[in-house]
């Protein structure tokens, strides 16, 4: 027998078959993600589950009237916020400028906003 033919007969005894089947896999189910999540993972799922879909405020937001008697409401959790404005639909950049607690500010298009505190989760009263 050549090198060639031996080192062939030796890959074809090697190989091995890999079988799968969904058969085994459909006996066994997912755990529900609430019972491994704890801390900020689990207060977000349990909102969300509560039907808060934005616990954290995260999600932008439609301008409303933006006036200075009925500026638009920026929540946040904390005194202080970045918030950036489209001005234009047209416009490819973003203005971005500082919200503070009590001080409305009007944008460069000459639409107010206002900073809405809410209060944070305590991190020692998190869901564990």
């Amino acid at each position: 027998m050549s090198v060639v033919t031996k080192s062939l007969s030796l890959l074809q005894t090697g190989r091995r078959g890999l079988h799968l089947s969904a058969v085994a896999a459909s006996k066994q189910a997912m755990p529900d993600p609430i019972d491994h999540a704890t801390g900020l993972e689990k207060y977000e799922l349990l909102a969300k589950q509560a039907g808060n879909d934005d616990p954290f405020f995260l999600k932008a937001t439609a301008r409303g009237v933006g006036t200075k008697d009925k500026p638009t409401i920026v929540n946040a959790m904390d005194t202080y916020r970045s918030v950036g404005c489209v001005c234009n639909e047209e416009d490819t950049n973003i203005k971005w400028m500082w919200l503070c607690e009590g001080h409305p500010k009007r944008c460069e298009c000459g639409y107010w906003f206002e900073l809405k505190v809410h209060p944070a989760p305590d991190k020692f009263s998190l869901p564990l």
